[in-house]
This record gives C-alpha cells, structure tokens and sequence, in this order.
C-alpha cells in the first residue's frame, strides 16, 4: 500500500480542485484530506511536498493558469470523509425536508402539519381558517420543509443537496446555518406578503436563495469555485419564468409560490456579494 507525506495545509473554505488539477497535470500523485477543520494535500513522494509548496504559491499569486476541462479527473477528498462531516446542515436540511414530505404524504393529522405552516391552519366545516403567528416565530422558517408532492420533494432535495453542498464547503457550517435561515425567512415572508395567509411550502425559496448565492459570491471571491455552469442558471432561471408566467401551473404542477422563489433568488444573490466581498477582505495581502 503506497503511503502519502503531508505537503500543504490550507484553509477549509479554499477550493484545491484547480490546484489538484495542476499537479495531476505535472504527474505528482496526490490525495486531498480534511482534517481538523483544514485541508490536507498529501503526496505518495516526500521529495515532491517542496514542489507542491512552490505550485500552490504561484497559483496563488497569479503566476500560473489552470484550464479545468470538463473531461479531466481531479482528486476529491477521500471516502473516509462521510457526507455528514462534509455537510452535516446541508444533510440535515434535506433530511428534514423528507419529514416535512412524509407528513403531508401519509396524512398526518392537520394538527401535526399545522405547526410548520406559516401561520396557525385548521378546518371549520368546508374551509380552511388561518389564525395569527401569536409570536410563533419558528414558522418564519418551518413551511420551507413542507412538500406537497415527490416531484417537488425530489427536485428540491437534488438542487438542495447540490446547491448546498458546495455552498456550505466553503461557508462552514455555522454561516451555512445562518444562511439557510435567512433566505428561508425572506422568501416565506415574501411569499406571505404577495398572497397573504395561504397553504404554501417547500425548500424551492432556499434552493433559488442557494442559486443566487453560488452565482454572485464567485465573482468577487474567486477562490470559491462554486459557481452553477451557465446551462444550469438557463435551467434554473428558465423555469422561474415557466412558473411566472403560469406556464407551470397549467401543466398540472398545482400552484406555485413564485415570490417565495423570486425573494430566495435576490437575497441569496445580495448574500453571495456580501460573503464574497468579505471573504476577498479577509485573504487580501
């Protein structure tokens, strides 16, 4: 079994893909570790920790330029990592969201359902009556783990766990908390504030918050390589508009909360430039 020597030590929060890249490029064998809150680049020849030292300084500084072709192999952290180390509140928010399925799948008592709704619901005769926060703060947050259908659940665990994934490798986990709780207040009381007390839910506001974020946070910290690929914003952006528009709804989809999306989609994008600008900041020279 070959053994690796450690050879750099860096930041968490830095993306080492184009680094990793670069040395497979130069044939150095290599393996990436987190560890203890950083990241580990290990290489298989001791003599060759200098030369990495070298190439991560002058990729740093600008001196040198990787092409990452999408046909290219790069070394991921090893598997010994567990999803839950690497992105325990993007696993929890999705695991969650399959609870927050599961009430509403398998018919739980209104009562049940009521307590993530986002204000108080229950049932006189034919209708549905919704009553006052009363200082119920936590609904601000809960219908974001609400789903009404297996399309909406699995649509919004992918993007969720794609989107939040990478968002939270570079956040931490506690900004990525802090993250998820923002853009789910604003895009629930968005949609609160377009269509008043309604039954409305869904991890959707978050998944457009995440997408706004990844976009915007790249182009001022250009260290986090997070950034969706264009085809992936036209999907995205492509089908808000489908929403929108109404186009959504008359395929059958049901209803939409499209000011949950549009609120998610601006927050997230004012986050990613406020993160991104304070990230360069802080790893300016």
């Amino acid at each position: 079994m070959t053994d690796f020597y450690p050879a750099l030590n860096v930041a968490v929060e830095e993306d080492l893909l184009p680094l990793s890249a670069l040395l497979q490029q130069r044939g150095v064998l290599h393996r990436i570790f987190e560890e203890s809150g950083q990241q580990v680049v290990m290489v298989a020849n001791a003599e060759q920790a200098p030369q990495v030292q070298e190439l991560y300084r002058a990729w740093r500084a600008g001196e040198v330029r990787i092409e990452l072709s999408p046909r290219q192999p790069v070394a991921r952290p090893s598997s010994t990592v567990t999803l839950w180390h690497r992105a325990p509140v993007t696993l929890a928010l999705v695991v969650l969201s399959i609870c927050g399925f599961l009430l509403v799948y398998l018919h739980a008592p209104l009562s049940w359902v009521s307590y993530l709704t986002f204000t108080p619901v229950r049932i006189t005769g034919n209708q549905l009556l919704f009553d006052s926060i009363n200082g119920q703060y936590w609904r601000l947050v809960t219908p974001a783990f609400l789903h009404f259908g297996v399309l909406h659940i699995v649509f919004n665990c992918l993007w969720l766990w794609e989107l939040g994934g990478r968002v939270e490798r570079v956040l931490g986990h506690f900004n990525m908390f802090m993250l998820f709780l923002v853009i789910a207040v604003v895009s629930n009381a968005s949609q609160f504030a377009f269509d008043g007390a309604s039954l409305f839910g869904g991890m959707s506001g978050v998944v457009y918050g995440l997408l706004g974020f990844s976009w915007v946070a790249p182009h001022l910290q250009p260290l986090w390589n997070i950034q969706p690929s264009r085809s992936i914003m036209l999907l995205m952006v492509g089908w808000l508009l489908a929403c929108i528009l109404g186009v959504v709804e008359v395929l059958g989809f049901g209803a939409i909360a499209n000011a949950a999306h549009v609120g998610g989609l601006l927050i997230g994008a004012l986050l990613g430039a406020v993160f991104g600008a304070f990230s360069k900041y802080n790893h300016s020279p």
